[in-house]
């Protein structure tokens, strides 16, 4: 009778087990890499790995006392060629009035042909001096907002929102040019790769929609947003022993705003 009851039990348990058909995959996340456009030494780090950043938040100082040297130097120079326009813009009107009295003179055969040639040469020389002098402060206006702009990109801003994943650099510490100091990860970024056995991959097609899911968390759907040309053999993290396919190819899933999810986190997909 035991014997029966026994065999009786394993038999239920084996009516109860549901083949899993699941394609096993981790969730993953391009990061953004946040590097300063110019070399300089790192004064001030004002963000911790971790920590949620949105756009246009501050996140390290480099040193600038060069860029703010510059800058003053433009904005000096610039304040040099406004005075002498100021000037020469004086000249010109005290040109005009000579020369329109020395055209009255001559109109009534009073003056003489030479000072009125004089004042001519004088009005015209002052005009173009005037357009030498507005031409230099338009190029000196230029090296101005240059030179303001490097010393803006001293002061690194995020264009980009989501947690602080690493930081590459501290204070004190000499960043060369094009370099990440810190990294971001985007909450769009975040994404779901998986392995699909080389027997089900005609199930499988662009843009095909996908279900997703994870010990503890509710069912996501994203859309399949890339398939790999080409196999390889076993996935490079195996997450269950009852994944026995030795041929797979990778794919991807990804959804609008991203999806919420972990990287590394492991995953079921299935075909909607």
């Amino acid at each position: 009778m035991k014997r029966l009851v026994l065999l009786l039990c394993l038999f239920l348990a084996a009516c109860g087990e549901k083949k899993n058909d699941a394609w096993l995959g981790y969730a993953e996340g391009d990061t953004a890499f946040i590097s300063a456009p110019q070399p300089g030494w790192l004064t001030s780090l004002k963000v911790q790995r971790g920590q949620a950043v949105h756009r246009g938040d501050l996140l390290f100082l480099l040193d600038d006392a060069r860029e703010q040297a510059g800058r003053d130097q433009a904005a000096a120079a610039l304040g040099e060629a406004k005075a002498s326009l100021a000037q020469e813009q004086s000249n010109l009107s005290y040109a005009r009035t000579e020369l329109n009295r020395q055209n009255g003179l001559a109109r009534v055969g009073a003056g003489t042909p030479a000072q009125r040639d004089l004042a001519l040469n004088s009005f015209r020389q002052s005009g173009a001096r005037i357009a030498q002098l507005k031409a230099q402060i338009a190029q000196m206006e230029a090296s101005l907002s240059n030179a303001a702009y490097g010393l803006s990109q001293r002061a690194v801003t995020a264009q980009a929102e989501g947690p602080v994943q690493d930081i590459y650099f501290r204070e004190g510490e000499y960043v060369p040019a094009a370099t990440p100091v810190l990294s971001i990860l985007p909450p769009a970024n975040v994404f779901v790769r998986f392995f699909v056995p080389e027997s089900q991959l005609s199930k499988v097609r662009l843009g095909q929609a996908v279900q997703i899911t994870c010990d503890n968390c509710k069912p996501l759907t994203a859309r399949i947003s890339f398939i790999a040309a080409r196999e390889e053999f076993t996935p490079p993290v195996i997450f269950s022993v009852e994944n026995r396919e030795k041929l797979v190819f990778k794919l991807e899933a990804r959804a609008p705003g991203g999806l919420a999810l972990n990287p590394g986190q492991p995953v079921e997909v299935r075909p909607q």
